[in-house]
């Protein structure tokens, strides 16, 4: 089960990496084709697509790693078993605020194919195919935050706070600023 959750997580990372990639490409394909005096058609929306695909696929594998913003102020001045209470609390809070996160902008992506909602821009691009990056993405970070719930459930340490220790054993605090 451990290798398939990180293989999933790997999955969304490796969708924001291609995601990232695009808009890459989107930038480029803008800089030469401006040179030959031509225009890229929604240029604009497609590179604010892949943004939000970029970001919302990355979420889980970042959250894992223990690089998404954490205030630990209160935590880390807990003794292990009380630290251990609040840490299955706020990892409780997530995973129900990233359930009705994945819940709604799911309903909204299903809404936006049911009417075959286009954007306005210069290409009527299908709206549902870029909003199934949100629901897609929250769904990664709620199994993540689910996994991670478990995990502290049995008595080991979550993965982002490992991540953490590991970092500032090997003198790296880029993480912590």
């Amino acid at each position: 089960m451990r290798r398939l959750l990180d293989m999933l997580y790997s999955a969304g990372a490796g969708l924001a990496a291609l995601s990232l990639l695009g808009i890459f490409g989107i930038m480029m394909a803008q800089v030469v084709m401006r040179e030959l005096q031509q225009q890229l058609p929604a240029a604009d929306d497609l590179s604010a697509y892949l943004c939000v695909s970029t970001t919302f696929f990355a979420l889980a594998a970042t959250f894992r790693r223990g690089e998404l913003i954490r205030v630990g102020m209160l935590l880390d001045k807990l003794s292990p078993g009380p630290r251990r209470l609040a840490e299955l609390g706020v990892l409780a809070l997530a995973a129900a605020l990233m359930a009705y996160v994945t819940f709604w902008t799911a309903q909204d992506m299903l809404f936006s194919w049911e009417i075959e909602e286009v954007a306005q821009g210069t290409v009527p691009i299908p709206l549902w195919i870029p909003k199934l990056a949100v629901p897609a993405g929250s769904g990664l970070l709620l199994i993540a935050v689910i996994d991670e719930f478990i995990t502290v459930l049995r008595g080991a340490k979550p993965s982002y706070v490992v991540a953490a220790e590991e970092r500032a054993a090997a003198g790296d605090f880029s993480a912590e600023v």
